[in-house]
């Protein structure tokens, strides 16, 4: 788990949204440990009472639980209560400002899956194949 701070946003924040983004993205799963508190504060050299105000955060939202003895560990559901919840969030708070940003400047739909699909055969390209047709007309 590497992180670079923004100084504009509290720290423990910033570890719980990173922890956030682990669970929804699978890197932490239902019933795996999460780093101790300890580790977590020697590895980003700070202080252990931030990352069990985080931690802390994360126990309230009942996405993780404390284990007695043995330490904190993803709950069963929790990513798809993220999911549900992130969605809804983006769709109340993100959404309404990003649909109003792609009206000004005239782009529907079909134009953005085309660049997206553009983007993604772009990427999917390897710069090592000779993607030419050869003389006879075969790849």
């Amino acid at each position: 788990m590497s992180m670079t701070w923004n100084d504009s946003v509290p720290i423990y924040r910033q570890l719980h949204q990173r922890v956030v983004a682990m669970i929804l993205d699978g890197a932490l799963n239902e019933g795996d440990p999460l780093p101790s508190v300890r580790q977590v504060a020697a590895d980003f050299q700070i202080n252990p009472l931030t990352v069990s105000k985080a931690y802390q955060e994360l126990v309230d939202e009942q996405l993780v639980e404390k284990r007695r003895g043995l330490g904190m560990f993803v709950i069963e559901g929790a990513r798809a209560a993220l999911l549900k919840s992130e969605r809804e969030r983006f769709l109340r708070e993100e959404w309404p400002l990003l649909f109003a940003r792609l009206q000004r400047l005239g782009l529907d739909l079909k134009t953005l899956l085309r660049e997206a699909q553009t983007d993604k055969d772009r990427a999917g390209k390897d710069p090592t194949v000779n993607h030419q047709p050869d003389k006879e007309g075969q790849s």
